[in-house]
């Protein structure tokens, strides 16, 4: 059960076609391939949803958290298929169950990211998904997700 090396953010950049405002995956800090992956999002004030989301008590949106879950997912699958996704590659939510949001998110707080590959068929791969703060659980689903060729 050998660990693979982490990924830091030009490794993930190179994995995901994900940018500013949206890349929300800092370091990957462990990889089992075929197995499960753990990274981290850094919340931080200037995020461009705080002003709006709310002015007088900022929490990152749940639907944000989902979605640094999925590009951890995203790096898994990538990783496990041992290949970067082609230019004209792009990894699609598919579906989202039992998704549970339990603690609100904010800035400072550094969310880690733990998906665990459940089973792939016919090109979907479904993954257990759980993101927590200070070791607490603050959002968690269970995510299909896809990749998906597409022309130019």
């Amino acid at each position: 059960m050998s660990k693979e090396p982490f990924l830091d953010i030009h490794a993930i950049m190179r994995q995901l076609p994900h940018r500013y405002p949206f890349l929300l995956v800092d370091r990957v800090l462990e990889c089992k391939l075929g197995r499960s992956l753990t990274a981290v999002k850094n919340v931080t004030i200037n995020e461009p949803f705080f002003p709006g989301h709310f002015p007088q008590r900022p929490v990152m949106p749940g639907v944000l958290i989902l979605e640094a879950l999925a590009q951890a997912t995203g790096l898994l699958t990538f990783a496990t298929l041992g290949h970067s996704p082609g230019q004209n590659t792009l990894y699609y939510f598919v579906g989202i169950d039992n998704a549970r949001f339990k603690k609100p998110v904010e800035p400072g707080d550094q969310l880690v990211l733990k998906v665990e590959h459940l089973w792939n068929k016919r090109g979907v791969w479904k993954y257990k998904a759980r993101a927590e703060v200070d070791g607490q659980v603050v959002a968690e689903a269970e995510l299909m997700c896809a990749a998906r060729e597409f022309e130019v």
